[in-house]
């Protein structure tokens, strides 16, 4: 369910809710404050299921584009091995003393070392794999950070369906821990997008590696 279907549902309830319990003024003024705490929570869950959806399209972008690299660096490595091998077939000839040969001996040997390794344009088998390899880095970056957004999401639609069931119920703790419960997923959402959750899982893992 979308953040504006889901708070649209929950809003609804509140207000289904209010007009039951019209005559408790104490009532009506719990019921208001935790519509403002589903709108908050609806807004939040909005940006965190934007950014789930960024990571998602990120990680199809980078495995797409690896998948294309590498699938360059096998047609890159065919001719490199073809022309390799038409070197070795014109280096067995009796001919291959030839100047003439010998001068295409060498061109072919030259290409299959320029299609094997070429920093110059950037685009050798080596550089393309080395291309391959960042895309897949990237590629599980995005990964993780979707699965991050997955959970943040989830935590927040579990916010939501507890604040507005606290209104029904007139249960005020479970207001309470879907502030709580928002306020955690709010900022875990926050610490995804600017990077920081990755930085802290990279120093745990050095950390982890040192040890």
């Amino acid at each position: 369910m979308e953040a504006s279907e889901l708070a649209k549902d929950q809003l609804e309830q509140v207000d289904e809710a209010q007009h039951h319990g019209g005559e408790h003024r104490h009532g009506d003024r719990v019921a208001r404050r935790v519509a403002v705490l589903i709108a908050i929570l609806a807004a939040t869950l909005a940006v965190s299921e934007m950014g789930e959806k960024s990571s998602q399209n990120a990680y199809l972008t980078h495995h797409i584009q690896a998948s294309d690299n590498w699938a360059f660096f096998q047609a890159k490595n065919i001719r490199a091995t073809m022309q390799r091998t038409a070197a070795e077939v014109m280096e067995s000839l009796p001919t291959s003393a030839d100047p003439d040969v010998r001068k295409r001996i060498d061109a072919a040997r030259a290409e299959a070392n320029r299609l094997r390794d070429d920093p110059v344009a950037g685009d050798g088998s080596k550089q393309v794999a080395e291309k391959a390899h960042a895309e897949e880095n990237l590629r599980e970056v995005a990964f993780h950070r979707y699965h991050q957004f997955e959970t943040a999401v989830g935590a927040l639609q579990i916010a939501i369906v507890l604040a507005s069931v606290s209104v029904v119920t007139r249960v005020l703790w479970l207001a309470y821990g879907a502030a709580m419960i928002g306020l955690a997923a709010g900022a875990f959402s926050l610490a995804i997008a600017t990077g920081l959750v990755e930085r802290v899982v990279h120093v745990l893992s050095a950390s982890a590696e040192l040890h």
